[in-house]
């Protein structure tokens, strides 16, 4: 069965990121070596960052859409997004 991917945003795929809160911050803060220790707080601010962010909801769905295994997109980490992209796949299923 191929999955087809059904948009709900209407983005090309570098116009969103100039709108991107973290163009500017440092791409390792998004990228977190671990789960405690400092990479709490690496999460914690890159999670602060997306919070004013203009391109959550494009940042997030990019993330599902292209499986992101690691990092933080769209304010979520890896074990939040497995979690969502269950349910995005489903839905993204039902749409088809």
């Amino acid at each position: 069965m191929a999955l087809t991917w059904i948009r709900s945003h209407d983005w090309d795929y570098d116009d969103w990121r100039e709108f991107s809160a973290c163009n500017d911050a440092d791409p390792e803060i998004f990228f977190p070596i671990g789960t405690t220790g400092p990479a709490l707080d690496q999460i914690e601010t890159a999670k602060r960052i997306c919070e004013v962010c203009a391109v959550t909801g494009e940042c997030l769905e990019f993330a599902l859409a292209t499986n992101q295994e690691s990092g933080i997109w769209g304010g979520t980490i890896e074990e939040e997004r497995r979690k969502l992209r269950k349910t995005w796949l489903n839905n993204q299923r039902a749409v088809v």
